[in-house]
């Protein structure tokens, strides 16, 4: 279940990002750039040949290898549920969502179509590259800080102790009303014992 909500996600990010790069491929690549917010943000087309805001590049086939290894270990780790937790899954999504969506440009284009650029920032990257950066931050959250677990497994065990402990409780009761009714039920036999006695 839970991966099938991973990849439900991811497959939205990836329909994103494609429909996304189709226009910026169609409409924004015959004049280069365009200036979105003065000295701040534009949208810049950049034929991106490496990774993640431009780095390392002219290695497409490389990245690509990569990029399936890192959806098959997202899968496995969900699977084996060494890591749970609704943090998890939304880093999971956008990892596995921004990984595929720059993979099938890898190999359908031979390189990523990238478009968003900041002043503050200089490498131009795409939708994708965000998806990837965020589902990184909040996937080393969940390693450092949450210990691979949802906050709310340990409310689960509680709330489980207690539910344990209630129905202790009411079995403890069935149980007294039972040596009740013995001690009366003996009462009766041993008064009926004495009338015949007489």
């Amino acid at each position: 279940m839970t991966l099938a909500i991973v990849m439900a996600a991811a497959a939205v990010l990836v329909i994103i990002d494609q429909v996304i790069k189709y226009f910026v491929v169609e409409n924004l690549a015959p004049s280069g750039s365009v200036s979105v917010i003065d000295n701040l943000f534009s949208l810049t087309y950049v034929e991106n040949r490496g990774v993640a805001f431009g780095m390392f590049q002219n290695h497409v086939w490389l990245f690509a290898i990569l990029t399936i290894l890192l959806i098959a270990v997202f899968i496995w780790l969900i699977l084996s549920k060494k890591l749970e937790g609704k943090l998890f899954i939304t880093a999971a999504a956008l990892m596995i969502g921004g990984g595929i969506g720059n993979l099938i440009d890898r190999i359908w284009r031979g390189f990523v179509v990238d478009y968003l650029s900041l002043s503050f920032f200089s490498p131009v990257c795409n939708f994708a590259d965000y998806c990837i950066t965020i589902g990184a931050v909040l996937f080393v959250i969940v390693i450092l800080f949450l210990g691979g677990k949802d906050k709310k497994q340990p409310e689960t065990e509680m709330t489980a102790e207690a539910d344990k402990n209630e129905a202790d409780a009411q079995k403890t009761e069935e149980e007294q009303d039972i040596e009740k009714a013995s001690e009366k039920e003996e009462i009766v036999t041993d008064g009926s014992g004495e009338e015949d006695g007489e």
